[in-house]
This record gives structure tokens, sequence and C-alpha cells, in this order.
């Protein structure tokens, strides 16, 4: 009888396990695609920052004001990077 309530505690764990992993699985597909979300509206937001940062480089500007439109270019052209490379991650990851 023992044996018996021990074989089927052993089948409830490995059937809890399955569906936790499974659970997991879920979890972590849905944080990957709020995550995937969130870096595609990054990459709105960066890409209107990016035209006002070109338009502001055709227009005339005095030097101090072309520097800090150099510096909003310069850093929202590496803040694209950062975010395309981010989503290449969230690629990879959403492939497994």
């Amino acid at each position: 009888m023992a044996r018996k309530a021990g074989a089927d505690a052993a089948k409830r764990g490995t059937a809890q396990n399955a569906s936790a992993t499974s659970g997991a699985n879920i979890d972590k597909k849905d944080k990957i695609a709020r995550l995937r979300t969130l870096a595609h509206d990054l990459s709105n937001a960066l890409e209107g920052i990016l035209q006002a940062s070109y338009l502001l480089s055709q227009s005339k500007l005095d030097d101090d004001p072309k520097r800090w439109a150099q510096l909003i270019d310069t850093s929202s052209q590496e803040a694209a990077r950062l975010n395309r490379e981010i989503r290449q991650w969230l690629r990879s990851l959403g492939e497994e």
C-alpha cells in the first residue's frame, strides 16, 4: 500500500513539474512578447527624434545650438542602434 501511495505521489509530482515548466514557458513567451512591444514602441519614439534631429541639422544654426543638435543626433542614433540589438536578442529568445 505504501509503495502504491509513493508511486502515485511521484506521478503527481511529475505532472506538477511538467505543468509548471509549461507555465514557465508561456510566462517567458508573454514576457518576451511584452518586451518586443516595448522595444517596438521605443523605435517609434526614437524615429521622431531622429527625424527632428535631421531637420535641425538642415537648418542654419549658430555654433552652440548646432553642437546641441549634433549631440541629440549622435545620442538618438546610438539609442536606435541599442534598440535594434535588443530587438534582435528578443527575436532569438522567442525562437527558442
